[in-house]
């Protein structure tokens, strides 16, 4: 899965000369959090989030009354309080890159640029949602979570043992384990009452952490 398949195509945006008035005015009409910035081509710019503009905003101790600041925000243009140089990516990205960037750079979203071109953006919301699919969070069945040794076909052996049992994998991924010696698994499966679904796992995992019904 790459970005091009979760993006928000043909985003709103604003341009440099845009007020930040009128930025404000899209992310609250709009519910989102962040306006690409670009130029009369298309290209990108910058960008511009909810944080920028409350930066902008005069401070709650301002003697400034309430059409005062409305007018200074009115005036104030986007260039002025926005991020240049923002980070971005082409939509061939792989999904799980962009949401590296997105937690190493502790931001919420990826404008998408293809021959330097604005052409979508992939936000956190966008991650979020794929990490529901990826866990069949929507479907019923029991999540397992159990340490796994780090062994080179264990998770196939696994999966063999609750298919041959006659549970259905919804979901099945791992994560670091406690050292380098195992894994986190987290498995979902339907179709398998709990006493089947442990006397299926328990020759091939080293821990049950945990197992219920969602």
């Amino acid at each position: 899965m790459n970005v091009s398949d979760r993006m928000t195509k043909n985003p709103y945006t604003v341009t440099k000369s845009d007020s930040v008035t009128d930025a404000r005015i899209i992310m609250k009409r709009e519910n989102i959090h962040r306006l690409p910035v670009i130029d009369k081509k298309g290209n990108l710019i910058g960008i511009i989030t909810e944080k920028d503009i409350l930066y902008a905003s005069p401070s709650p101790a301002t003697t400034l009354d309430v059409w005062e600041m409305s007018s200074l925000l009115a005036n104030l243009e986007v260039g002025a309080v926005m991020t240049s140089n923002a980070l971005s990516c082409p939509s061939d990205t792989p999904i799980e890159e962009a949401a590296r960037l997105l937690s190493d750079n502790n931001i919420g979203g990826i404008p998408v640029v293809d021959d330097n071109i604005l052409t979508g953006i992939i936000t956190e919301s966008d991650i979020f949602e794929i990490f529901i699919e990826l866990f069949a969070s929507r479907e019923k069945g029991l999540r397992l979570t159990a340490l796994l040794p780090n062994i080179a076909g264990e998770l196939a052996n696994l999966a063999g043992a609750i298919k041959d049992a006659g549970g259905n994998i919804l979901a099945f991924g791992s994560a670091r384990g406690e050292n380098p010696t195992n894994k986190m698994g987290i498995i979902k499966v339907a179709g398998l009452k709990r006493e089947n679904l442990l006397k299926a796992v328990k020759p091939f995992v080293q821990e049950i952490k945990d197992l219920r019904e969602l």
